[in-house]
């Protein structure tokens, strides 16, 4: 079935970096654009990045445009985020997953596909 596996995550202090991965399998991963997403208690999902199947990548809210990239290697199901120079308002369980599969409520986090996430925390 389809899966998800973030990994990656931790403890950074600001000004830091962290790089986040994620194996998919239970579909065909180059067919599918994929994307972070990073969520807050209390707050919806907030999607961060995504990559379309030939590597090109959008989605980047304000709030991380010039520090994250996101990249992809189809021959392994991964997608990786590079976080630079974080901050404490980036603190959030992230998580991956294919745009076209999370289903409607995904700001929810409603979805049959979501992964466990891997925790980011930003602070001194």
């Amino acid at each position: 079935q389809v899966q998800f596996v973030e990994s990656g995550g931790g403890l950074v202090q600001p000004g830091g970096s962290l790089g986040l991965s994620c194996v998919a399998s239970g579909f065909t991963f180059n067919r599918y654009a994929m994307s972070w997403y990073r969520q807050v208690p209390e707050k919806e999902r907030e999607l961060v990045a995504t990559i379309t199947t030939i590597g090109e990548s959008r989605d980047f809210p304000n709030s991380v445009k010039g520090r994250f990239s996101i990249s992809r290697d189809n021959g392994r199901n991964l997608v990786w985020l590079q976080m630079n120079n974080l901050k404490p308002e980036d603190t959030a369980v992230y998580y991956c997953g294919a745009p076209a599969l999370m289903g409607a409520n995904w700001r929810q986090g409603l979805g049959d596909y979501w992964g466990q996430g891997t925790q980011v925390t930003v602070q001194s």
